[in-house]
């Protein structure tokens, strides 16, 4: 027979769920307790506020820790809205009814939400994962209200009578397990409120139980709550001396006091991204970088983020200078709600990409789970985290458009950040697209429509070369079709705007010392070149490719354009294509490798004997295989496929194997002019070394016969 029914719920077994499991770091009572003091602090400025209570005149908020390591004791002390003995029977002794939400629930037409930080209804019971007991005397603003006294040792009963406090508010004494005696150390306490409460709306100061410690203050400098010990007058001066002093001198020598040592504020009220972006000065935003994050170098430049809709969200986010060689790129955002800290980089609501950032993001509106140490599963999550990309782009792009001089001077620190964006957010990609720079061969940065532009000029003038005729005549080139017809003025101009369409290419430099003879060769013909030295950037530029299709990216050794060929006729062409089979099987034979490709040319540079160019695609697949082969994946050899040998028929060495095809040493010059290609191109392996070092010992000795 069905049976329908309620789960009853045992308070003694739920006690030790929450002590062992609601919370993953002990020392997290601290903000729970401390955060619960702020929330009556704020109630009862909300009931001055509607007036329904009128608070003393002078009234000063604030929250005090008050530790006693002999005792083993802590006491957190809130001079808020405090409790009748009927709101400690529903808030404490109900677990999970959150005295917060109900406050909202009873003032929703007057109470700001945004300024009330507890909603569960558990903070409190935090403090049983250090105490074997703990006591609460709290006294109630109501006029009529008796003070309350409660204890309870963590298990399902308690004690509840008239307590003896005098002043309106609350006293959460915490009476500490052996084991959790660090918590009432000044140090330790004070590491730990600073870490989560840094920034509590209200002012929280630390000090011990019956304090022996004194200091010495100027008489001026007293306040009414100071506890003076001693006074102590100013040193008599000799009359000829004082009479010389100026009035200023005099005005100094006052009195100073002995004062019992105050409590020691621990927290900020005001942080820095709570105040609006033009009330902050540069000095303030590097001295709040210092103070968070303990970096004493400065940051290149911050984002402050400030939004009210549709979310409420403020925060400052800082981008650092890294060294890249010999420290860690990986930031800090501290997350925080309502100015309690919650967490270091919640991935859910930085981009991925921004945690090499440092900042600090405060948002309200954030769903977070019981123990607010991580988040609920919730799309709004998406939208911040998508607002805060957002922002981060349209400073860097406005940084670009409007400060080129020192966006140029930050790109070597931003750049990671920026690339590993692109590569992970198609919507950053977008917006970032035209403000991404590329240093030139000259260390010169340019934007990539700029760097489009670069070899325009150069290719444009080969070509025009190329038009004139022996005597420096520009000429127009008959071009006829495969069936040796001549083409059309009309199908020339088609053919033109089809040339348009094609991608334009981007000429780029892996390592400048590796590929200097084509570097070199780039600067004779005043082209230019970009450098792309990281391991992101092979990645990054076939990112970009994809986003521009009018764009590819080239290494300058991939291919060699007619820029750096001298103009050759019609005839000679063809005795070059003789040539070419000729001198490819000699180079076949010698080098044993009948897959080379062998190409001969005459260069514009005569110094320049022979080079070897690896197509893009190709260089790329191996790059790629390498990467696999590296993290221990088994995958197939692509061998030297791609390559092309390029024998320039301006330079002797060449000249002399062309003419001399059975020579004594025509073959030794072969190896000799592959490896030389080689070399530029990449490094040598070992066998290949050894061979031409011991090829180039006996080169010399036939010249020194």
């Amino acid at each position: 027979m069905a049976k329908k029914g309620n789960l009853s719920i045992n308070s003694e077994n739920m006690f030790p769920i929450i002590k062992k499991w609601l919370y993953s770091d002990h020392d997290i009572f601290y903000r729970e307790v401390i955060s619960n003091a702020c929330d009556a602090i704020t109630k009862i400025k909300k009931m001055d506020m509607m007036g329904e209570y009128e608070l003393p005149e002078g009234y000063k908020p604030r929250v005090d820790i008050v530790l006693n390591d002999k005792d083993k004791t802590i006491k957190i002390i809130d001079n808020g809205i405090g409790m009748t003995a009927e709101e400690v029977e529903e808030y404490i002794n109900q677990v999970a009814f959150s005295g917060a939400t109900d406050f909202l629930n009873k003032y929703k037409d007057k109470a700001n939400a945004d300024q009330i930080i507890g909603h569960f209804g558990l903070g409190f019971y935090s403090t049983f994962m250090v105490s074997d007991y703990v006591d609460i005397d709290t006294l109630s603003y109501k006029s009529d209200a008796a003070s309350v006294h409660w204890t309870c040792d963590g298990g399902s009963d308690f004690e509840m009578d008239d307590g003896d406090k005098k002043e309106i508010g609350t006293t959460i004494t915490l009476h500490l397990s052996d084991d959790c005696l660090e918590f009432c150390n000044e140090y330790k306490a004070r590491e730990v409120v600073e870490k989560y409460c840094s920034f509590m709306p209200y002012e929280i100061y630390i000090s011990r139980e019956n304090e022996e410690g004194t200091e010495t203050i100027k008489e001026s400098e007293k306040r009414d709550d100071d506890v003076v010990i001693e006074v102590i007058e100013p040193e008599k001066k000799e009359e000829a001396k004082a009479e010389g002093e100026s009035s200023e001198e005099k005005k100094e020598e006052e009195r100073k006091l002995k004062i019992k040592r105050r409590p020691q504020l621990v927290n900020d009220t005001h942080p820095l991204w709570a105040k609006t972006p033009k009330d902050c000065t540069d000095d303030e935003y590097k001295e709040f970088y210092r103070k968070v994050f303990r970096d004493y170098k400065e940051p290149l430049f911050w984002i402050h983020l400030n939004m009210d809709y549709p979310f409420n969200l403020k925060g400052i986010l800082y981008f650092p200078k890294i060294n890249m060689e010999f420290e860690s790129a990986e930031g800090t955002i501290k997350l925080y709600n309502n100015q309690v800290f919650i967490a270091d980089n919640i991935k859910e609501v930085i981009p991925e990409y921004l945690m090499l950032l440092k900042g600090v993001i405060d948002c309200p509106d954030l769903p977070l789970n019981v123990s607010r140490s991580a988040l609920q599963n919730d799309g709004f999550v998406k939208k911040i985290s998508d607002y805060i990309s957002k922002k981060v782009a349209e400073k860097l792009a406005g940084l670009c458009k409007t400060d080129k001089e020192n966006y140029d001077k930050y790109w070597e620190d931003i750049s990671p950040f920026i690339k590993y964006g692109c590569l992970k957010d198609d919507k950053f990609c977008e917006k970032m697209n035209d403000y991404i720079l590329f240093k030139n061969l000259d260390g010169k940065y340019l934007t990539l429509p700029e760097a489009l532009q670069i070899n325009k000029d150069a290719e444009e003038a080969a070509a025009a070369e190329e038009a004139k005729d022996e005597n420096g005549n520009k000429v127009e080139a008959e071009v006829v079709d495969a069936d040796g017809n001549t083409v059309s003025d009309d199908a020339k101009t088609d053919d033109k705007k089809d040339e348009e369409k094609e991608p334009r290419t981007i000429y780029y430099v892996t390592d400048e010392q590796q590929q200097s003879q084509y570097i070199n060769m780039f600067k004779a013909q005043k082209m230019d070149a970009f450098i792309l030295n990281h391991n992101i950037d092979v990645p990054f530029i076939q990112q970009l490719e994809s986003k521009n299709q009018d764009i590819r990216f080239q290494r300058i050794d991939a291919d060699l354009t007619d820029t750096f060929k001298s103009k050759t006729s019609k005839k000679a062409e063809k005795e070059f294509e003789e040539i070419e089979k000729t001198i490819g099987e000699k180079m076949k034979k010698a080098l044993k490798n009948e897959q080379l490709v062998v190409k001969v040319e005459k260069l514009k540079d005569k110094k320049i004997s022979s080079m070897l160019t690896v197509s893009e695609d190709t260089r790329r697949m191996q790059d790629m295989m390498k990467m696999y082969a590296a993290n221990g994946m088994m995958m197939g050899d692509l061998g030297m496929g791609g390559q092309t040998l390029i024998l320039n028929a301006n330079h002797p060495l060449v000249k002399y194997v062309m003419d001399n095809g059975e020579g004594e040493n025509v073959d030794t010059i072969c190896e000799q002019l592959y490896d030389l290609a080689r070399i530029q191109n990449a490094p040598l392996d070992a066998e290949s070394m050894t061979k031409f070092i011991q090829r180039s010992n006996d080169i010399m000795m036939l010249l020194a016969k």
